[in-house]
This record gives structure tokens, sequence and C-alpha cells, in this order.
């Protein structure tokens, strides 16, 4: 019940503040989260835990019942171009790219109990 996305060409640290917003939620509740987010990699994360939990129903698990269990951004190749600057100098220009991977657990609903009346005693 797993999703990836490589190579995503938005810096971590942006990517990282939308993730932190949906971790841990339900995925029917992440997906409003993130369809109301003005952030621009809100729409390609909502399509990775989208695509995430397609694949948890492929393999048998109920979608009501998905919750975002990890949610984590690593730093992905970095393209390097340079601008020239005054007096013929160049200055480094580093465009980051991300790898965004998705785990997704189901939540067990609880059995409730219920008490045996064999067990009281008689007065």
């Amino acid at each position: 019940m797993k999703a990836s996305l490589s190579n995503y060409r938005q810096s971590p640290r942006k990517v990282r503040l939308i993730t932190e917003a949906v971790k841990g939620k339900h995925v029917s509740e992440a997906n409003v989260v993130l369809a109301y987010m003005p952030k621009r990699g809100a729409e390609p994360i909502q399509k990775l835990i989208m695509s995430a939990a397609a694949n948890a129903v492929n393999l048998g698990a109920t979608a009501e019942n998905l919750f975002i269990k990890n949610i984590e951004v690593n730093k992905g190749f970095v393209i390097k171009r340079s601008m020239p600057r005054a007096m013929g100098v160049a200055k480094p220009i580093n465009k980051r790219t991300s790898h965004v991977a998705v785990t997704l657990s189901e939540v067990v609903p609880k059995a409730k109990k219920v008490k045996s009346q064999s067990n009281t005693k008689a007065k």
C-alpha cells in the first residue's frame, strides 16, 4: 500500500509543508485538505495519495478505512545552472527536486465487547 513520486521539480522544503498537513489523516480527509490548499505542490501530492489508495484497494483493503501512515519527502537530484553577474562573475543557481513516498495503512475497527450476564451471582 505504497506509492512514490520521483524527481518532482519543487524543492523538498516546500513540499514538506504540504505533506506535514496531511500526515496521519484519513485518505478522504487528506483529499479535502489538499483540494483547498493554495500551494502548487498540493495537486501532485493529492494524486499520489489517491494512487496509493487505488493500490491498496487492488490489494484488498477497503477505501474508507485507509489512513496515511507515513509520508516522507527526500532530496532528489539538483540541476545546476549559472547566472551571469557583475564584473564577469557567474553565480550558481540550484534547481532542486524531491522524492515523495507515501505509505497507507488500514484502520481495523474494534469489536464491541458484550458483557455476559452469567458471571453475576444471584442473592
